[in-house]
């Protein structure tokens, strides 16, 4: 059984550990978003929807949206590899990272479970104004989705470049326009034996006492 602690630094994001032979039981992840609808959400409005595609043609029709985005994206120059070039402490890790994105491109609609975390208003707009604390209804809970997954051996990766193209992604799940998308989770078994914490910046460089 992990600690609390071990939990919340050993999830870690899953790309290229992703099992994608092995079937994910429809009931481990209805727990994991079981244990995810726990999450705060503003007002209680609870306006959270989960999507759970484990069609294959459902599956190969988000990866090929998701693919196309993710190609674009390692083109440009915000490409995750690409960054931190000159830090040579940073540099390689980026470039690990952008290497796994570039495996998962890919291989999206091979994962066995894609989760579509989405979000519904009261009309087909997204309200003006606090944005924030709109979605702080919804992304509480998509972290303990991911949480309860890694607790039940689970991989999962936090993904948003599908969103691109966000009304093809939502024609092939058939959303109605006042439901909009905050995420696209590929959900696997995970390969070898455990994560470990990640290398982060020191704590007092991001640390602020009352001022600036």
């Amino acid at each position: 059984m992990m600690t609390p602690e071990e939990l919340l630094t050993t999830t870690r994001t899953v790309r290229k550990r992703l099992d994608f032979d092995r079937p994910v039981p429809i009931d481990l992840v209805k727990h994991c978003i079981q244990v995810a609808l726990q999450a705060p959400s503003g007002s209680n409005t609870q306006r959270w929807q989960w999507l759970v595609v484990t069609d294959d043609a459902q599956r190969a029709a988000l990866g090929a949206i998701y693919g196309r985005a993710c190609h674009e994206y390692l083109e440009s120059g915000n490409a995750a590899g690409k960054l931190f070039a000159d830090d040579p402490a940073r540099a390689p890790v980026q470039q690990r990272i952008g290497s796994s994105v570039e495996f998962l491109a890919d291989r999206m609609g091979d994962v066995p479970v894609l989760v579509i975390p989405c979000l519904e208003t009261p009309s087909d707009e997204l309200p003006a104004g606090n944005q924030a604390g709109l979605w702080a209804s919804l992304l509480p809970a998509v972290w303990s989705f991911m949480l309860a997954a890694r607790s039940v051996t689970l991989g999962t990766a936090w993904t948003t470049l599908h969103l691109k193209y966000e009304q093809e992604a939502a024609e092939v799940l058939g959303l109605p326009k006042n439901v909009h998308q905050a995420a696209l989770i590929p959900t696997a078994f995970y390969t070898g034996e455990t994560f470990k914490p990640a290398s982060r910046q020191p704590l007092d460089d991001v640390l602020h006492l009352d001022r600036w």
